[in-house]
């Protein structure tokens, strides 16, 4: 029984979730509101297949919501304010994530920094750094420069398709783009951590890092490559929002690190994982999602989802450590 409920007690919430919300919330079955769900889950759970990966070698990267919003920042200023094309705003948004992720890494191995501090000081850091070029604004098309100028910069038309553009999937205009990249994204990530040896020889250092430098494995270079996987991913993440935002908005990234990092721990319940994988933060994402959009369809004040979202991530984590901590014990 024990083993069941590890294994399915998750899944078996996340069915109940969609029960209780398609009898409780109107309209909430429809697949309008499916849509909605996959948008919102789409960005967090790219950011949270970042963390995943930090998770994985025994590290956390707090990080990732601000470098998501710096890549929207970035990508904005390139093409509004420097009036480059959509190609080299990219370049320059994933190149800056690999590189945080390689400071990240670099703090964390080589001066010893523990990773919460290293990636908490990052955050403080670009959460400053973005707003310096524009004074503290959000940037939008035809706005005001702090030298008194005006921006002649556009998005590129192709650049907001990867935020907007919806495919038909049984219904017209169904599957927001997002969703594509976050299904690649994610079996990307699943391909590499469970089937390559790279991403056993990560899950090695997560388990016993000491263990596994004595086997020869470079510890160091497969920490500083979790959190560039990282850094990509959430830059990833921001251009998506700047994509379907149209501009790039200081205060639309708040929520995105809890959220993700929600998803990551909640990855750790399902199927009794009991460990980050890739499957589990994916459904992880979903869960958040479902769960925000059943409470804004019920009316739930907005105060109140943080609570409710906390509660449920705290009963998750505790249902299936406390479960596989005495399976293992053998009671």
């Amino acid at each position: 029984m024990i083993d069941i409920a590890i294994r399915y007690g998750f899944l078996a919430l996340l069915v109940g979730l969609v029960i209780f919300f398609s009898v409780f919330a109107n309209g909430f079955a429809g697949p309008r509101s499916a849509v909605f769900i996959f948008q919102s889950v789409a960005i967090t759970g790219i950011l949270a297949l970042g963390v995943t990966c930090t998770l994985v070698v025994g590290g956390f990267d707090l990080s990732i919501g601000s470098v998501a919003t710096s890549s929207m920042m970035l990508a904005a200023y390139m093409m509004v304010v420097l009036e480059q094309p959509a190609f080299v705003a990219i370049i320059a948004c994933l190149a800056m994530g690999a590189f945080i992720g390689l400071i990240n890494g670099l703090l964390i191995v080589k001066t010893k920094v523990p990773d919460l501090l290293a990636t908490l000081g990052m955050m403080f850091l670009l959460v400053g750094l973005q707003r310096i070029p524009t004074e503290g604004r959000s940037i939008a098309m035809g706005m005001t420069l702090p030298d008194g100028s005006t921006a002649e910069g556009t998005f590129s038309p192709l650049f907001l398709q990867l935020g907007r553009h919806r495919f038909d999937f049984m219904l017209e205009n169904l599957l927001p783009a997002p969703v594509i990249f976050l299904v690649v994204i994610g079996i990307l990530v699943w391909v590499f951590l469970e089937l390559t040896r790279h991403g056993r020889l990560m899950y090695a250092i997560g388990s016993n890092e000491r263990a596994a430098s004595l086997t020869g494995t470079n510890v160091n270079n497969y920490k500083i490559l979790a959190y560039m996987i990282s850094g990509v991913l959430a830059s990833i993440g921001g251009m998506l929002l700047a994509a379907r935002l149209g501009r790039g908005d200081i205060a639309s990234g708040t929520n995105l690190l809890l959220d993700a990092v929600a998803a990551a721990l909640i990855g750790f319940a399902v199927l009794g994982a009991a460990k980050p994988n890739a499957f589990g933060t994916a459904m992880g994402a979903l869960f958040v999602g479902i769960l925000l959009q059943g409470l804004t369809m019920m009316n739930a004040p907005y105060y109140t989802q943080d609570f409710i979202k906390g509660l449920v991530l705290v009963i998750a984590l505790v249902f299936t450590f406390s479960l596989s901590a005495r399976k293992a014990g053998g009671h």
